[in-house]
């Protein structure tokens, strides 16, 4: 506790410094996004979690960091001619040791740099289970998808105890601290799905703390958080994060006419769109239909899963226990041993990536 007491007074020394020797600390210009991405490739690729990790916790802590299997699994994603990788954190790996955890980190980041990866870090996420723990984290229970998955906090927060928000202030700017200028880095992404999980407003005191942590920090990469739910219910947070983020981002989960119709109202900000999730199978979301619409606009595009592991989400949401494999898969494109689930599919994944 001393020295993390310590660490967190270093970091509000460093932002501060920051804060001052830096005076864009603010959204980008519409002008300044554009011209930010005009120098990026098309942005394709997953959301990865290596299939030996349930959730983040077991794929960033010291006892069950597995780079093997990572390096090997990022092969395949460069072999399907991805380019990009969503990957989320978890603070209370981050509390155990903030040096080793951003050791792996960079370890994180030179795999991918030698498999031509960028990468979006995600910080906070209000998705499945609540009460995240250290140590050994629970086998998947069969047939259910994310049994394992935990947020980042979790409930604590979002039920008014602002305690932590210490921790998760020095967690957040340490982090971007140190990586701020690291160029494999494309975009950092604050918070997952706010107000997932019926916390709807209650999510919005810490995304907006988020972003007022991170532009104390003011990294030279862009930041957002993504819209994904549409109604009313979520309209404080959606002005919030299209008020707010750098580049525009979205989660969609149904057909392409619906994808395109969503497209053409978020193309009145101006910005950067990418998309950083889609890809359902039994919602009609797939590589075929979607991949071209995102590639003739320069949309980013990508999708939940890539190989099929702990996490399970081959099965669709709110699947019963036990359940065989099943036969459309919801997420996820190879299998634990690199097969294709659909070769045809994978065929065509490296055909559009090919000709990018």
């Amino acid at each position: 506790m001393k020295n993390l007491l310590i660490l967190i007074g270093l970091v509000f020394v460093a932002s501060s410094c920051i804060s001052h020797e830096k005076k864009e600390n603010s959204q980008w210009t519409v002008v300044r996004a554009n011209e930010w991405y005009a120098k990026e490739k098309w942005p394709v690729g997953t959301n990865f979690t290596p299939s030996n990790a349930i959730n983040t916790i077991e794929m960033w802590d010291a006892e069950t960091y597995d780079s093997a299997t990572i390096d090997r699994e990022l092969g395949w994603i460069k072999e399907m001619g991805f380019n990009t990788q969503r990957v989320n954190f978890h603070y209370l790996v981050w509390v155990r040791n903030p040096e080793t955890f951003k050791m792996r980190v960079a370890n994180f980041l030179d795999l991918c740099e030698k498999h031509q990866q960028k990468v979006m870090f995600v910080f906070f996420d209000d998705c499945w289970n609540r009460n995240p723990t250290l140590g050994k984290q629970p086998n998947p229970i069969p047939g259910v998808h994310n049994s394992g998955w935990v947020q980042c906090p979790g409930g604590v927060v979002q039920n008014g105890d602002t305690a932590l928000w210490k921790v998760l202030e020095a967690f957040e700017k340490d982090v971007i601290y140190y990586f701020r200028d690291d160029k494999r880095i494309l975009c950092w992404d604050l918070y997952n799905e706010p107000g997932n999980s019926d916390y709807l407003n209650k999510s919005l005191p810490l995304l907006k703390k988020s972003f007022e942590w991170a532009r104390e920090i003011n990294p030279s990469q862009p930041i957002t958080s993504g819209l994904w739910n549409y109604s009313d219910a979520f309209k404080d947070l959606n002005e919030f994060c299209t008020q707010n983020s750098d580049i525009i981002t979205f989660h969609h989960y149904d057909n392409a006419s619906d994808l395109e119709n969503l497209i053409t109202k978020l193309k009145v900000h101006g910005r950067p769109i990418m998309c950083t999730e889609y890809m359902a199978r039994g919602r009609d979301s797939r590589f075929q239909s979607h991949l071209p619409i995102f590639k003739k606009d320069k949309i980013g595009a990508i999708n939940w899963g890539f190989v099929s592991g702990k996490t399970q989400t081959i099965y669709p949401w709110g699947s019963p226990v036990g359940v065989a494999e099943p036969a459309l898969w919801h997420h996820d494109i190879l299998r634990q041993d690199g097969s294709p689930y659909d070769s045809l599919e994978v065929k065509f994944i490296k055909q559009i990536t090919s000709e990018e």
